[in-house]
């Protein structure tokens, strides 16, 4: 029995040493659940224009005199024999209006892209400077600040108009050890408020049904530190890393040796 006893106590020891990484530190967690009930994400997402956004705007036309009326533009070349564009570079200003040559000023934030391209596309007819024109607006880029427990803080600059929390968790680094997974704060700037959101990583149908999947511009992540690991986790998580690992083998060694010692005594 004494030496029953030590073999189900290192038993637990080895047990307990393997529940080091807890569920805590695994992302997505339920994600094998999707391929039986696939959780539906918004295609149709599209972010809406703010203010000191860099819109890329071009304009195309089989009109020879698109040329003089941007002149001063930035020219794209042609698509064809008898198709000309033109490419424009403007910043939304605090007012929310960009200025467009010929038309003036136009009223851009809490717009679409699609719906700003449709917008100058009706005023250049209107005003019957082109018959037809093919207007696009593009987002150059924007910005979202990464802070707190990620292996690179700082701000990243998005190419594009969509991306996810994930990829740009991925461009900082990947969380440190001692990052809090099932609690990210995402702060948004939403019109003259700011909103708050925590997203759980570790659950995958929370991070997917999250309205900060698709972040925006300006938004801010802040990654907090797991307080059962403390400020400095990363060395923290290193020296439990490395302390588990010699509790691990110990506790096999001393596993086997006991068994042994148990079958030699039948």
């Amino acid at each position: 029995m004494k030496y029953i006893s030590r073999v189900l106590m290192c038993m637990i020891l080895v047990g307990l040493v393997s529940c080091v990484p807890s569920k805590k530190m695994i992302y997505l967690q339920g994600a094998d659940e999707l391929a039986e009930n696939p959780q539906t994400i918004a295609q149709n997402y599209e972010l809406k224009i703010v203010p000191d956004d860099q819109l890329l705007i071009t304009v195309s036309s089989k009109d020879g005199e698109l040329l003089e009326l941007f002149a001063n533009s930035e020219t794209l070349g042609s698509s064809g024999s008898s198709s000309i564009q033109e490419a424009i570079g403007l910043r939304v200003d605090k007012q929310g209006q960009i200025d467009v040559p010929i038309l003036g000023k136009m009223q851009a934030a809490g717009l679409t892209r699609g719906e700003l391209a449709d917008n100058i596309k009706a005023r250049l007819i209107a005003d019957q400077y082109l018959k037809d024109p093919v207007v696009t607006v593009q987002l150059k880029a924007f910005k979202v600040s990464i802070m707190g427990e990620v292996n690179s803080p700082g701000v990243q600059t998005i190419s594009g108009d969509r991306v996810t929390i994930l990829e740009a968790l991925s461009m900082a680094g990947d969380l440190t050890p001692s990052g809090k997974r099932d609690n990210v704060l995402v702060i948004r700037e939403d019109g003259d408020q700011r909103v708050s959101y925590v997203v759980d990583l570790t659950s995958s149908e929370k991070v997917l049904t999250s309205p900060c999947y698709y972040l925006k511009q300006n938004d801010v992540i802040y990654v907090q530190p797991n307080k059962s690991i403390g400020v400095k986790g990363s060395a923290t998580m290193s020296f439990i890393s490395a302390s588990s690992s010699i509790l691990s083998v110990i506790a096999s060694v001393l596993s086997i040796v006991s068994m042994i010692i148990v079958l030699k005594d039948k």
